[in-house]
């Protein structure tokens, strides 16, 4: 079968560090156009919109975009309505019923529409997800710190509204959380802290129940520095299961399960290959979900101002 044609909108970090190595990869994608308002690719023919981009390579089948969410839903759109796949960076897009309009079109044109939630493919989340699958769960606790001077440095629209800050990181625990756990959790309580000049927030605490009243404890944090945290504690009663690196490695009272090297960009093309062949969608909303209802139940709080 003839390799997938593949172009990517919005060339910036993550689609260097991650996209790139991965779609060079993968047999079942070619990358031959991009289109970005600062970035290129070598060798790869380039555009300043994704809109000139369709019209001048009408070959491309599929697009991965990767810009900003808050202008994620109109180059969605340009895409799906020329036909092509889609795949979509977490988070999804700025808003839920945006991506609900989008999965709408999608499945109204035969065409797949990928929500990427890449933590989930990390080395022992599926381990983590048949281990608490079989125990009786007491507690969990979400632990995921981080530098965004080091991860998203003097990236100005991830503060803006839309860009949704400390959730950029933290949905990547919820991803994982929504994966792992065996019945759905629900927020009760959260506090979001923003700075004093910015839109979004830089720390979220955070509070769930499920329907057996279990529960789900989150933090995160912006300001971390020296070691990153991104942890999963659960509490069962098989022992202490400590999911850790962010996914990365498995604990379960302290014996080692499982610890593997990073595939999570590789496993989203793998999938995303797997939905155009099979003529489906993947679409999860569960995590951008979460950090809605955190918007809407969260008591605020004001700090600092924050300077990159």
């Amino acid at each position: 079968m003839s390799p997938i044609k593949l172009a990517i909108v919005g060339v910036g970090k993550i689609v260097r560090d991650q996209h790139l190595p991965a779609i060079a990869a993968n047999p079942d994608f070619e990358l031959i156009a991009t289109a970005s308002r600062h970035g290129t690719v070598e060798g790869i023919p380039a555009f300043i919109s994704i809109e000139a981009m369709l019209e001048a390579v009408p070959d491309i089948q599929a697009v991965s975009l990767c810009m900003p969410p808050q202008y994620r839903y109109q180059a969605a759109l340009s895409a799906l309505e020329a036909g092509k796949h889609v795949f979509l960076e977490k988070p999804p897009g700025a808003s839920l019923s945006e991506v609900e309009d989008l999965i709408r079109l999608a499945a109204s044109k035969g065409l797949s529409l990928f929500a990427s939630w890449h933590s989930r493919h990390a080395p022992a989340v599926e381990a983590a997800r048949a281990f608490l699958a079989d125990a009786k769960i007491a507690s969990v606790e979400i632990i995921w710190k981080e530098d965004v001077r080091q991860w998203h440095p003097n990236q100005e629209w991830i503060w803006q509204a839309g860009g949704l800050g400390v959730f950029d990181p933290g949905i990547n625990a919820l991803s994982i959380m929504t994966r792992i756990l065996p019945r759905p959790a629900f927020l009760t309580a959260a506090e979001l802290t923003f700075p004093d000049n910015r839109d979004a927030p830089i720390a979220a605490s955070l509070s769930f129940r499920d329907r057996t009243g279990m529960p789900v404890t989150a933090e995160f944090d912006w300001r971390q520095t020296g070691k990153q945290s991104w942890d999963i504690r659960a509490e069962t009663d098989q022992g202490l299961m400590v999911l850790s690196d962010g996914g990365a490695r498995l604990t379960v009272a302290d014996s080692i399960h499982v610890c593997g090297k990073d595939e999570e960009y590789p496993g989203l093309y793998r999938r995303f290959a797997e939905i155009i062949a099979e003529g489906t969608s993947d679409a999860d909303l569960s995590p951008l979900t979460h950090v809605a209802d955190a918007f809407m139940l969260g008591r605020r709080r004001i700090t600092e101002a924050f300077h990159d």
